[in-house]
């Protein structure tokens, strides 16, 4: 492979939009051409991984994350992210700021919840996954977030996971507050968190 191709993706992290390539000076042509040496592996539409990269575990959740840099795992994908549920999410759950345009995408099937202010910004971590980035609310942020959303996810799977947080977390409550506050759902919490104490 030509060095220049090859330093060009790994400027952006082994994987490149169809954009940027263009950008870059490469033609599709070139691009379509590599995929089919087997060069570059296409990981969703539109964007392409050196093949000579370790595969990437959760192939979906980093091509939502690399489409929409602003979107953040959150709820039922948040949980599964943080080990603590039994539930396998059927799709990707994401939060965007509330002024920002849905997201059209087949596949993977995604679940677009809009949050403003705080609700969207506060307790955003940055997690790597084959070297790649993933936005992911903290895990005290998402139990605050599915208690809000408790009506539409089961109850049943939001104390499941205030169980498994409290067994496989160093517990801290106050955190958990403040992002009951920010979510508006402290008095609904408060009784759980003091059972569960």
């Amino acid at each position: 492979m030509d060095r220049s191709i090859e330093k060009l993706f790994k400027k952006h992290g082994g994987q490149l939009r169809m954009n940027e390539a263009l950008a870059a000076g490469m033609s599709r042509y070139m691009l379509y051409h590599l995929r089919d040496k087997g060069v570059v592996v296409p990981i969703a539409r539109g964007i392409y991984r050196l093949a000579s990269l370790p595969p990437v575990a959760d192939p979906d959740l980093v091509a939502v994350s690399l489409k929409y840099p602003r979107a953040v795992l959150c709820l039922l994908s948040a949980l599964s992210f943080h080990e603590i549920t039994t539930e396998i999410p059927r799709q990707i759950f994401i939060a965007l700021p509330r002024t920002s345009r849905i997201p059209v995408l087949k596949n993977p099937p995604l679940s677009v919840h809009r949050f403003s202010g705080e609700a969207y910004s506060e307790g955003i971590e940055t997690r790597s996954m084959a070297d790649l980035s993933v936005k992911v609310y903290c895990v005290e942020k998402t139990i605050a977030d599915c208690f809000k959303f408790r009506n539409q996810i089961g109850t049943d799977v939001v104390l499941e996971a205030l169980k498994l947080y409290r067994e496989r977390y160093r517990f801290d409550g106050n955190k958990i507050m403040h992002y009951a506050r920010i979510c508006r759902v402290e008095e609904v919490m408060r009784p759980y968190l003091e059972a569960s104490l």
